[in-house]
């Protein structure tokens, strides 16, 4: 049996052990966080290699694509050599498929990417998103010969649509389009368009710039009326890298006031100037 003494001379040491241990822990979570803060900074590694890494789609017009010149261009592209060009450092654009682009940040190769990718709940998971840069209005087509006219019409059985392997508009088929049969394509939206001219399938989804594209490079198609969805559009990097995330919401809100980002949005995104001169 504890006598009082005991008993009060235990509680006196068990409550300065407590209370050490406690000390300890907040000496430790205090470094930790200092450890944290003094952590590589991607921004500041950005300045001193004097080099910005950026991953982009391989084929995604008029966002990222190859031109007829053999030139890297498109919305994103000229995004990023602004931007470039404004830290007065060189740019390396690094060319993925769509899929690719994700494991592209996280594994460190590239300091963001650079899409027309939708910040939706799945990817906020692994990576932070921009501020949306844009929304896009998405589009159903097909070739002139479907009895479509509005987007609603391929939405029922038998109806095969095409759309990017691992995109947004996925999910958003299958919500919408369930009676529909749906095929995924890799290769980016002209994977997509290609797969409807050579009739393995009845149409296409995408957003309206590519689908306005679409329609200068292939003659037998149209658009379907209507919009299903209209998608918010970000640039992501890692989720630790808040200072770079910060700036590039800071970028967006430059040029957006200085009119750079409109005028960029109404040649490459808003209809099909693009497509005539590249």
């Amino acid at each position: 049996m504890v006598s009082k003494q005991s008993k009060g001379d235990w509680d006196t040491r068990g409550t300065k052990k407590i209370n050490k241990l406690f000390g300890l822990g907040l000496c430790a979570l205090g470094l930790s966080v200092l450890a944290q803060s003094a952590s590589a900074d991607v921004l500041k590694d950005i300045v001193k290699r004097g080099e910005l890494r950026v991953a982009v789609q391989t084929q995604g017009p008029p966002v990222s694509f190859v031109d007829k010149n053999g030139e890297r261009t498109g919305f994103a592209i000229e995004v990023v050599k602004m931007m470039a060009k404004d830290m007065s450092v060189e740019l390396k654009l690094l060319d993925y498929d769509w899929k690719g682009l994700i494991p592209a940040v996280n594994s460190g190769k590239a300091d963001f990417l650079a899409a027309d990718m939708t910040p939706n709940a799945k990817r906020t998971l692994v990576l932070s998103f921009t501020e949306p840069y844009l929304y896009s209005d998405v589009v159903l087509y097909s070739k002139k010969k479907q009895p479509f006219t509005k987007w609603q019409d391929a939405c029922k059985k038998g109806v095969s649509i095409g759309v990017v392997q691992g995109s947004s508009n996925v999910g958003l088929l299958k919500k919408l389009c369930p009676d529909s049969t749906i095929k995924e394509f890799a290769g980016g939206g002209p994977a997509v368009a290609q797969a409807v001219a050579a009739d393995r399938a009845d149409a296409g989804i995408n957003d309206i710039a590519s689908a306005a594209g679409y329609m200068v490079e292939y003659s037998d198609f149209k658009i379907l009326d209507g919009a299903p969805k209209r998608w918010p559009l970000s640039f992501a990097t890692r989720p630790d890298e808040h200072h770079l995330l910060r700036w590039m919401d800071n970028y967006f809100m430059l040029i957006r006031n200085d009119g750079r980002l409109e005028k960029l949005a109404d040649y490459w995104m808003r209809g099909p100037v693009w497509k005539k001169d590249h």
